[in-house]
């Protein structure tokens, strides 16, 4: 037997997938003039901001609303300017710190929220890292998982951890996206000319690039998720974090350099095969009031959704502890 056929067997069923309807959709307008479409279910609760990656949108937390939701939290859960049903920019402007504005402008200038609790993975967990050390006060907890920590680098070093090898990690057997992404976008974006094209390139990250735990996203999905990815602005707009990286400019720079010192709930999903298991060390440093990091098994890079049976219930235990002290 297998070991990856023994962890399918004994992965324990996941909650049910509401439809695509199940919440209703919100839109409101940012001072940018950027229109951001997002779920808030649960008013009245402890706010909580659920921040999606890439190739993500808000609907990769569609297993997780409702039960915060029954646990007590008012749930924001909104789509990054450019990606699912939110608007784009005018000014072709996507980077971290623009979306870490974004998201503060919708949560406490039109929400009205003076503070907040936020999860994210992936690109949403580094705008959630930008977000605690620029609005000072504003995040009283964070969850964090499967993206790139913190780039507190010398420390890194002084703990004996081998940046080089984080590097070889990120440049691995799944890296290859990063390249074309950022590196030759236009390239790609004429070899995907059509939606079936554009949505099979990122059906591919939930499949047989390993960026999941084998077998924990069907057919039905997947499709789920890649459908709002037909559009080739869409794709075009989630791809320009990594072109960052290969002369695109940012108006500003995300605060990542230092420690991040408020209570924080890391986790790993254990077969991730986009973040290298460097990820716990770095997490270990980088986060001076952490639980975890708690390493997830049968579950991947979209672990709020592999492992929701395991996500949810830790998420709502920490949070309801952490409000209960502030």
């Amino acid at each position: 037997m297998s070991v990856t056929g023994y962890e399918l067997r004994l992965r324990p069923s996941q909650p049910p997938t509401p439809p695509v309807d199940a919440f209703t959709i919100h839109r409101s307008e940012l001072s940018t003039g950027v229109e951001l479409a997002y779920v808030r279910e649960g008013v009245g609760g402890y706010p909580l901001l659920l921040l999606h990656g890439y190739p993500e949108t808000k609907r990769i937390w569609w297993r997780n609303i409702q039960p915060l939701v029954d646990a007590g939290f008012e749930v924001i859960v909104p789509d990054l300017r450019g990606h699912g049903d939110s608007g784009f920019s005018s000014t072709d402007t996507y980077d971290l710190v623009t979306y870490s504005r974004d998201m503060y402008e919708l949560t406490h200038d039109i929400l009205g929220h003076s503070h907040v609790g936020v999860v994210g993975g992936d690109v949403g967990g580094v705008v959630a890292v930008d977000m605690v050390q620029r609005f000072e006060g504003f995040v009283e907890g964070l969850c964090f998982f499967d993206t790139v920590p913190p780039m507190v680098i010398d420390d890194y070093v002084a703990a004996g951890i081998d940046i080089g090898s984080i590097k070889a990690i990120a440049d691995g057997p799944t890296g290859d996206y990063r390249r074309r992404q950022g590196g030759e976008p236009d390239v790609l974006a004429a070899e995907l000319s059509t939606p079936a094209l554009r949505r099979a390139w990122i059906a591919a990250m939930y499949g047989p690039r390993l960026w999941a735990s084998p077998g924990t996203f069907t057919d039905a999905d997947i499709d789920f998720m890649t459908e709002p990815w037909g559009d080739e602005a869409r794709l075009r707009a989630g791809w320009a974090v990594y072109q960052l990286g290969y002369g695109r400019t940012a108006e500003e720079f995300p605060i990542l350099d230092r420690k991040v010192e408020i209570p924080t709930l890391l986790f790993y999903g254990a077969d991730d095969q986009v973040v290298g298991p460097d990820f716990i060390h770095c997490c270990e440093v980088a986060f001076t009031n952490r639980v975890g990091p708690l390493v997830i098994p049968g579950a991947g890079h979209f672990l709020q959704w592999e492992r929701a049976d395991i996500f949810n219930p830790t998420v709502a235990m920490f949070f309801t502890s952490l409000r209960s002290k502030v």
